[in-house]
């Protein structure tokens, strides 16, 4: 179950409400490097009750886009997972944020969180780690995603920019030979 951009008539205005489930219960995360992880039921409640979560574009702090205590985001354990609504806020980052949602470009979300308590078991050749209580810190939509339901880690983004680097074309000896004296031509003249 995907996050959703929904637009909410409010006065003679119409504002933007980011809404849907930044976790879901008993799904397998994608291989987070020799183990699957998924979140128990419940995982969130202890949290929740005591957090100030904030609502973060991509995990950057300095993109917020709700706060719990604020009141413009909103969380709940629900039957799927953990459900949230955040109000936006006037910025130009949330306005491309909705452009970016809208066009189905960004439509995925993730949480960063503190492991209070999991249990590991192997299932099928597969090391499962399950997460039965967390501390939820921010929850992010994000464009990588390691849960495919609608969650992601730092860990694939990780792994997509290695296969970024990966993919790139070995460098010209010459272009690098002639970088290099231009450099050290520069150096001299500031010397």
């Amino acid at each position: 179950m995907p996050q959703e951009l929904r637009l909410q008539a409010a006065g003679e205005e119409t504002k933007a409400l980011i809404a849907g489930h930044a976790a879901v219960f008993n799904q397998r995360s994608e291989d987070l490097g020799g183990f699957v992880e998924q979140i128990a039921p419940g995982a969130f409640a202890k949290s929740l009750a005591s957090r100030d979560v904030r609502a973060l574009l991509n995990h950057n702090a300095d993109m917020v886009l709700g706060r719990s205590s604020a009141g413009t985001l909103r969380l709940q354990e629900d039957e799927t997972g953990l459900s949230f609504e955040i109000d936006p806020p006037d910025t130009t980052y949330a306005r491309d944020l909705t452009v970016s949602m809208s066009r189905g470009d960004v439509k995925e979300m993730s949480f960063g969180f503190i492991t209070i308590e999991d249990a590991w078991a192997k299932v099928e050749d597969v090391w499962v780690r399950t997460l039965l209580e967390v501390d939820v810190l921010e929850i992010s939509p994000v464009t990588f995603p390691a849960y495919g339901q609608t969650t992601v880690s730092a860990r694939s983004l990780d792994r997509w920019k290695e296969a970024q680097v990966a993919e790139q074309p070995p460098a010209d000896p010459q272009l690098l030979d002639d970088e290099m004296r231009g450099l050290r031509l520069r150096m001299q003249r500031l010397a």
